[in-house]
């Protein structure tokens, strides 16, 4: 398999940002840290949050002066849209559309709407993604410590010629070339990034937590031991592969865990298991899970705030929560 190239510090121009006021439709995790970071780096920015919340005030705290989003897009040359996924449309055509420039730049940090066409931009604009792999507080303190949280840049429409080197002075000014920028598609990213969230991040990995800690204590033993042996230890573990890969944790935990892993994680993991994540995959590249979701908005999310409820009143919340109250050390 060809190795995919990556950019780095030297492959991005921070130079084609002179002269651009970007707009930032959005002060939350990501926002706060797009914005600072690139004004950090001599861009000019404006920020568009809506009065009256915490993201608000935060924003202000920081030293901006927030405005509309339409009064945002009038301004800016560039813009960047870091809203929920499930309101960018309205955003989109009500404050957006009808206030951008002619030939301005539109982007995005996740490409649910362009992949899913629930936003359709002119045909002058170009449309490109910077999309940091990790979260917003991380984004910033990495750009603060003169490192960076690695990117995926893609280019939909590409109306200047330029859409490319764009995106990548973009990811320069949040630090993303510090890490390594990886190109991609819209579609890819977007596929992608729904399948891992949904069949290993979350779902995925939240099931096979609560499921282990409820086999235990269905068994007699302690919540306790099951808490610490199911949930508490995964960030263990995970570290472990985020430092130096599978390899890594197999060489840091002892044999017997590492034989267990061989003759156990393939029982847990069935062909069965594969089927079904191909289900989901199938669902996502189809539009069926996105036509869900924005179903699901539109009725008042009784789905989501039900799963909510029920997720908040398992028995791994409660023992977890009290276990965690006593662990001064990883309150930080």
């Amino acid at each position: 398999m060809k190795e995919a190239k990556m950019y780095y510090e030297s492959d991005a121009d921070l130079n084609l940002l002179n002269g651009k006021t970007i707009a930032i439709l959005g002060y939350g995790s990501q926002g706060h840290a797009h914005a600072l970071n690139l004004r950090d780096s001599g861009v000019r920015v404006i920020v568009a949050q809506r009065e009256g919340g915490a993201n608000y005030k935060k924003a202000v705290e920081d030293g901006w002066k927030p405005v509309s989003v339409a009064e945002a897009v009038k301004q800016a040359d560039w813009v960047h849209i870091l809203l929920p996924d499930e309101v960018q449309k309205k955003v989109w055509d009500e404050d957006v559309l009808p206030n951008i420039k002619k030939n301005a730049i539109l982007s995005f940090s996740h490409g649910f709407n362009i992949r899913y066409k629930r936003i359709s931009p002119n045909a002058d604009l170009d449309v490109i993604m910077i999309a940091p792999k990790g979260p917003g507080h991380l984004v910033r303190s990495q750009y603060e410590e003169g490192k960076g949280v690695p990117c995926l840049i893609a280019v939909e429409q590409n109306a200047s010629g330029k859409a490319k080197e764009l995106a990548l002075a973009y990811a320069k000014g949040i630090g993303g070339t510090r890490g390594g920028v990886l190109e991609t598609t819209f579609t890819e990213e977007t596929e992608t990034d729904l399948f891992g969230e949904q069949a290993v991040l979350c779902g995925g990995l939240v099931e096979l937590i609560n499921s282990g800690f409820e086999t235990l204590v269905a068994a007699g033993y302690q919540p306790e031991i099951a808490y610490f042996e199911c949930c508490h230890e995964v960030k263990l573990i995970v570290d472990l592969i985020f430092q130096g890969g599978i390899g890594r944790m197999n060489y840091s935990i002892s044999d017997t865990a590492e034989y267990g892993e061989y003759v156990t994680g393939k029982r847990i993991i069935t062909d069965e298991t594969r089927k079904e994540m191909k289900a989901v995959l199938a669902d996502i590249q189809s539009g069926k899970f996105a036509d869900n979701w924005i179903k699901e908005n539109e009725t008042g999310r009784p789905n989501f705030k039900k799963s909510r409820e029920e997720i908040a009143n398992r028995l791994i919340e409660n023992v977890g929560a009290r276990l965690r109250s006593k662990m001064s050390w990883a309150k930080k």
